[in-house]
């Protein structure tokens, strides 16, 4: 028996060799457009690839149920925008860290963090980029000057940070980023109404 969403597919699973065979079924037949898998139970237990294409390797005259979960791909966007929010909060409160770092004069480990808040920083605006190419429908101009603001922070950040001068950068940090990374809530709730006005 197959349940997608709750609801009984039936394709004659029996006749599948296996559950990836099953699982491209599912995709030819348009049930995971613009839809993403969530969950995977089989025989009531959960089911996670292990490595790529372990579906194969599992017979269909094993498995007794299989339930698949998907979620829109909007609702997921959205889920991801609320991510987002929490890390411009994890952004600030890592800001606030290294610049306390810097003046504590604890060079190492203030170093260490700063790179850690840089990857971040890299994750978050990349992600932003994705979502708002995938689903904003308008050219809102606190993202585009967010944008640019945070590029012209990173190129001064990075020249200050080549001079050693870690008190300046404690002071850039503090007086200027993170005030800049406090805009960045405005625009992704912009971007979630967005999101959520894609869907109607």
């Amino acid at each position: 028996m197959i349940i997608i969403d709750g609801k009984q597919y039936d394709i004659g699973a029996k006749n599948f060799e296996n559950l990836e065979q099953v699982f491209s079924k599912v995709v030819a037949d348009g049930h995971l457009e613009d839809r993403i898998v969530t969950d995977v139970k089989i025989n009531d237990e959960p089911f996670t690839e292990i490595y790529p294409h372990q579906s194969e390797d599992i017979a269909m005259s094993d498995v007794d149920s299989l339930e698949i979960m998907t979620m829109a791909t909007s609702d997921m966007a959205v889920e991801i925008t609320l991510e987002l929010y929490k890390v411009v909060n994890l952004m600030s409160a890592g800001g606030k860290r290294v610049a306390e770092l810097f003046r504590q004069a604890d060079d190492a480990e203030a170093l260490e963090t700063y790179q850690d808040l840089i990857d971040v920083i890299r994750s978050f605006l990349s992600m932003v980029g994705v979502l708002r190419d995938e689903y904003s429908l308008k050219n809102y101009q606190e993202y585009t000057s967010s944008a640019e603001e945070m590029n012209t922070m990173f190129t001064e950040m990075n020249s200050v940070l080549e001079n050693e001068d870690w008190i300046l950068l404690a002071d850039l940090i503090e007086y200027e980023f993170l005030p800049a990374v406090e805009k960045w809530k405005k625009v992704i709730k912009c971007l979630r109404d967005d999101i959520r006005g894609s869907k109607n």
